[in-house]
This record gives C-alpha cells, structure tokens and sequence, in this order.
C-alpha cells in the first residue's frame, strides 16, 4: 500500500521561509516521479514543482521560480520543497504526489498524471 506523509507546514510570516517533507512508503520511490502540488480555498489544485525520479530534472511553477526549490532524498524515500520568500499568495494547502516514471527524465506537470497522493499539510502566509 502507497502511502506519502507530508510534513512541515504552519504559519510563517510573509518574507518568510519553509520546508516541506514528503516520506514515501509501499513503493520503490527511485522509480517514482514525484510532484508538488498547492489547492487554496475555492481555486483548483495547482502545479507548484516536479522532480525526476533520479533527481536530475527539476521543474518548478514560474508563481515559484526563484523562491521555491524542489529535491529528494532517495536513500530516505523523501522528497522534500524548500519555500523562501513566502508571500500571503502562497497560502494553501500543500500536496506531494508520486507517480511510476518509464524513463530517467521525465517529470509530470499536471494532476492527472499523478496515481498517488498525500493528505496535504496547511501552509498560511501572514501579511
């Protein structure tokens, strides 16, 4: 049974910085994609990140780019986003999502692709 366990969030100040944990369970995660996703209230889940199952290719949403960096640990089944510069926009709550990759480079931007899915951790930026 997959299981991903997000962790990390909380209330931060705007300017502010974060780090969310994803650990994977059930799955061999090095054969796994895996993606950042964000769902504020009464707007549809969007793309925050994605990371290759190696790691070698990241992609990150341009609402994030420069503030927000994925990674993962595969010796840890965790991957992990590091958010700076957190502003109130960034208010959501935060989801990480793996998916089985056939090749090395390949990255999944879209909800649709994603099989598994975690509970999602509450991440509030004051102003």
């Amino acid at each position: 049974q997959v299981q991903l366990v997000e962790s990390g969030g909380g209330l931060v100040q705007a300017g502010g910085s974060l780090r969310l944990s994803c650990a994977a369970s059930g799955l061999t995660f090095n054969n796994y994609a895996m993606g950042w996703f964000r769902q504020a209230p009464g707007k549809e889940r969007e793309f925050v990140a994605a990371i290759s199952r190696s790691g070698g290719i990241i992609n990150h949403a341009a609402s994030v780019k420069g503030r927000f960096t994925i990674s993962r640990d595969n010796a840890k089944n965790t991957v992990f986003l590091q958010m700076n510069s957190l502003k109130p926009e960034d208010t959501a709550v935060y989801y990480c999502a793996a998916e089985h990759a056939s090749f090395g480079w390949s990255v999944y931007k879209t909800a649709g692709e994603y099989d598994y899915w975690g509970q999602g951790t509450q991440v509030t930026v004051s102003s």
